[in-house]
C-alpha cells in the first residue's frame, strides 16, 4: 500500500523528475564558496520575518493609542509571545547585514560583470527594499524612540525645493508624524511591499540560474565546463551550512544579547510633545545621518546621496574594464577600501551623542 501511494505521488508529481532536472542537473562552477549562499540566506531571512510577522499581526492593534501596549503585551503576557517578537527584531537587523555581505562579496568577485549587470541591479534594489521594510516597520510599536527616529528620516525630503515638503507630508499624511503615519507605514509594511520584494526576487532568481554563478574564474554558465559541480549536494550543503550558520547567530542574539536591538527609548511609549535628548536612526542610517549633518547645505548633501546610490546600482554599467580578477585592479580596491572606512567612519561617529 504504502509504495503504491508512493508510486502514485511520483505518477503525478514527479518529484524525482525535478530533483534531477532543477537540482542534480543543474550545474554550478567549481570555485564557489559560502559566499555564494548568503543570497538564500537572504531569501530565508525574508520568509523567517514573514513567518514571525504573522503571529505578531495576530496581537498587533496599528492605532496609536493601542500600539505599544499591544507589544508590550506580547513580551509581557503572551505566552511566548516575545518568541516571534525577538526573532522578527534580530532576523531584520541580520538580513540588512547579509545582503550587504552579499553584495560587498559580488563586488569583490567582480561577479556584476556582463551580461550579470541586471542581477547586481536586482540585488541593490531588494537591499533598498529592505531598509524601507525597516524604516516603515521601526515606526509600528510607537515607541518614543521609533516615533522620534521616524521623525528625523521623514524630515529629509524637505531638504528639495518646492516638491520636498510636498513629499514628506506625504510619507506622514500631514506635518508631524501621526496615527496618520503609523496607519500608513502599517499598510506599506505588510501589504505593499511584500509583493515588490517577491517580484525582484523571483526576477533575481530567474537571471542567475539564467545566467549561472560567476566566479573570477568563470563568466559563463557551468554546464558547459568539465570541472563543474551538480548543484545537490555540493552547492546545497554549503547553503545548508550557511542557514545553520545564520539561525546559530540569531538565537544567540536572543539568548545572550536580547537588549542588543532594543535599547531604553524602545521602551517608552510614544510621546510627540517631548523630544528625547539623543535620538538618532537605526544603525543602517547612521552613515547618511551623519553626512547631512556635516554638510552645511541640506540639498546639496541630499543630493550627493542620491548621486552615490546611482552610482552604486549602476556601477556594472560604468566598469567596462574585462579584468574580472580585483588583485590585478590596485585603483578599484583602493576605491573599495576608502568608501568601506568612509561608512564605517560615519555610522560609528552618528552613534556618538
Amino acid at each position: 500500500m504504502r509504495q503504491k501511494i508512493k508510486e502514485g505521488w511520483e505518477e503525478r508529481v514527479g518529484l524525482k523528475e525535478i530533483i534531477r532536472t532543477k537540482l542534480e542537473d543543474y550545474k554550478v562552477p567549481k570555485g564557489v564558496n559560502v559566499f555564494y549562499t548568503l543570497g538564500i540566506v537572504t531569501l530565508l531571512a525574508y520568509m523567517v520575518q514573514a513567518v514571525s510577522g504573522y503571529f505578531l499581526l495576530i496581537y498587533y492593534i496599528p492605532h496609536p493609542d493601542h500600539a505599544f501596549k499591544s507589544v508590550q503585551d506580547m513580551m509581557n503576557v503572551v505566552p511566548f509571545g516575545w518568541l516571534p517578537r525577538m526573532v522578527h527584531i534580530v532576523v531584520s537587523n541580520l538580513m540588512v547585514v547579509v545582503i550587504i555581505l552579499h553584495l560587498l562579496s559580488i563586488f569583490i568577485m567582480l561577479s556584476y560583470k556582463k551580461p550579470r549587470e541586471l542581477t547586481w541591479v536586482a540585488g541593490v534594489c531588494l537591499l533598498f527594499v529592505t531598509l524601507i521594510f525597516c524604516l516603515s516597520g521601526y515606526l509600528l510599536p510607537w515607541s518614543q524612540r521609533s516615533l522620534w527616529a521616524t521623525t528625523i528620516v521623514t524630515n529629509i525630503p524637505t531638504a528639495f525645493p518646492v516638491i520636498g515638503e510636498y513629499i514628506a507630508n506625504v510619507l506622514r499624511g500631514g506635518e508631524n508624524v501621526s496615527g496618520i503615519t503609523l496607519s500608513r507605514f502599517f499598510a506599506l509594511h505588510i501589504a505593499f511591499l511584500p509583493p515588490i520584494f517577491l517580484s525582484i526576487v523571483g526576477f533575481h532568481i530567474f537571471l542567475v540560474r539564467r545566467l549561472g554563478l560567476s566566479t573570477p574564474s568563470v563568466s559563463k554558465p557551468a554546464e558547459g565546463h568539465a570541472d563543474a559541480h551538480s548543484f545537490y549536494p555540493y552547492f546545497f550543503l554549503k547553503q545548508v551550512f550557511m542557514i545553520m550558520v545564520f539561525f546559530s547567530v540569531v538565537f544567540f542574539m536572543i539568548t545572550f544579547m536580547p537588549t542588543f536591538f532594543i535599547p531604553e527609548a524602545a521602551n517608552t511609549p510614544a510621546d510627540p510633545l517631548k523630544t528625547p535628548l539623543h535620538i538618532k536612526p537605526e544603525w543602517y542610517f547612521l552613515a547618511p545621518y551623519q553626512m547631512l549633518r556635516i554638510i552645511p547645505n541640506k540639498f546639496f548633501g541630499i543630493s550627493m546621496q542620491i548621486l552615490l546610490i546611482a552610482i552604486f546600482m549602476l556601477w556594472p554599467f560604468l566598469d567596462t574594464k574585462e579584468e574580472k580578477n580585483i588583485l590585478k585592479r590596485p585603483l578599484l580596491i583602493v576605491m573599495l577600501i576608502a568608501a568601506l572606512a568612509i561608512w564605517v567612519s560615519l555610522t560609528i561617529w552618528g552613534r556618538r551623542p
